[in-house]
């Protein structure tokens, strides 16, 4: 009987991209960096970032509001913010309806640092710290056309489960939001 040696599959250019960068838990003394960030490197036709319900949003990082920050040289590069929530309610299983779930909140990863995976790698920390709460559904909002979000989010597990007409928060295309939720393994 001839038998096959089996060589593990080389890592891919992404994941050895991305491993240049340190992941850690963001903490408050880091809201003004990671508001810069998203403030220099979120904005596009696709996203909604109104002032001050950004600030507001990340003012609450280490009192609810959970962040994970990549850095490259010394610099915060991307980030990703996440919550328990029962904003979601409505899309909950049957008999889970009033179960706290997971929110992805903001994903904004530097221009110059596109590409190499982290925004991926950001929200499978996210995902995991989440599941570590307990917390087994996890949501998260797009534009419905923002095909760089829907192709990070794709790779990370999530699926669209509903769309529906948002024009206050997206003012171009569909002017559809995009619910996706995360399927566990």
């Amino acid at each position: 009987m001839l038998r096959m040696q089996r060589f593990a599959s080389p890592p891919s250019l992404v994941d050895a991209a991305a491993s240049r960068y340190g992941l850690r838990e963001a903490l408050p003394a880091d809201i003004a960096a990671v508001h810069a960030l998203i403030r220099a490197h979120g904005p596009n036709p696709w996203n909604y970032l109104p002032e001050p319900e950004l600030g507001a949003h990340l003012a609450r990082i280490g009192a609810g509001l959970q962040a994970v920050v990549a850095e490259h040289a010394g610099a915060l590069v991307a980030v990703a913010t996440f919550e328990a929530s029962d904003e979601f309610a409505c899309y909950q299983p049957v008999g889970r309806e009033r179960a706290r779930h997971g929110h992805i909140g903001e994903v904004v990863v530097h221009g110059e640092h596109r590409g190499a995976g982290l925004g991926a790698r950001l929200l499978a920390e996210a995902i995991a710290r989440l599941r570590l709460r307990g917390l087994r559904e996890i949501y998260v909002e797009r534009h419905e056309e923002n095909a760089g979000s829907a192709g990070m989010m794709r790779k990370a597990g999530f699926a669209v489960v509903d769309t529906y007409s948002d024009p206050v928060r997206r003012a171009v295309g569909s002017r559809r939001t995009a619910v996706c939720l995360h399927l566990p393994d």
